[in-house]
């Protein structure tokens, strides 16, 4: 059974994380199918969004594998940590918005995987937590970086020193959750809902955008504002602007088709 359930509708791409009977634990194989599938899905000019799910009620994912981990020597200790790189970089590589819809727990690499997200959708029985400092481990997919951009460096701080899980309100109350669902088990779909919306825009704006905003958020404002103008050239003088452009004077929907730039 394969561990990483990838579906199309349209241009938008379902991923789930199918191994429920671990919490979708992320062993050494786990990694690699995902990382796979990711990297497919970027080389994927068609596709203008995706949702990043799990299989299982419990978790959305637990993070490592630690029963794997039991007597790893530093050699393979290390060659997993090549093989996990390699995947939470496949996440933030991906061109278009992908959104995390998030039930049950997500710790140490399950909310590093959702961080690498675009957005967060959560329903109540959501928990979050970065507890790698209680087994002697640093956050090592992002979650020190990842989580201090998106809540601030000392929220941050709080959660990465004390390994402490937070649930769904405090979540939510720390800005970790950016759509919060109301009905339990509602996630996938609310998380499905966004990237249809998403996918109905222009695919080269929606790339360049996302493209903007990652490369741009760290850099002085002036080298950011040069990104911006970069991406508002690609997208100005492509098929997607004339096409926006005439449908609104046109007062129809606009069908956007050229290919991703």
């Amino acid at each position: 059974m394969a561990m990483i359930e990838v579906s199309r509708a349209g241009a938008v791409a379902e991923v789930v994380l199918n191994r429920p009977e671990a919490l979708n634990a992320i062993s050494t194989a786990f990694a690699g199918e995902l990382a796979a599938r990711m990297g497919e899905l970027a080389a994927d000019g068609s596709l203008r969004a995706a949702v990043l799910r799990a299989n299982g009620e419990k978790a959305f994912c637990v993070g490592a594998d630690l029963k794997e981990r039991n007597g790893f020597s530093d050699a393979e200790f290390l060659a997993q940590r090549i093989a996990f790189r390699e995947l939470f970089g496949s996440i933030l590589g991906l061109p278009v918005p992908i959104i995390a819809a998030v039930g049950g727990y997500a710790l140490g690499g399950g909310l590093e995987l959702a961080l690498c997200c675009d957005l967060i959708a959560a329903d109540e029985t959501a928990v979050f937590g970065l507890p790698e400092v209680t087994v002697g481990l640093v956050p090592g997919g992002g979650g020190t970086q990842l989580l201090a951009r998106k809540i601030g460096p000392s929220r941050a701080g709080d959660l990465l020193y004390t390994g402490r899980r937070v649930g769904f309100a405090e979540a939510c109350a720390l800005g970790i959750v950016d759509r919060p669902v109301d009905e339990v088990g509602t996630a996938p779909a609310a998380a499905l809902e966004l990237a249809r919306r998403i996918a109905a825009n222009s695919p080269v704006a929606v790339r360049n955008a996302k493209r903007a905003l990652r490369t741009g958020v760290d850099l002085p404002l002036a080298a950011g504002l040069d990104v911006e103008d970069s991406a508002w050239r690609a997208a100005a003088f492509s098929a997607d602007r004339a096409e926006g452009i005439r449908a609104f004077n046109e007062k129809r929907p606009p069908v956007f088709g050229a290919q991703p730039s």
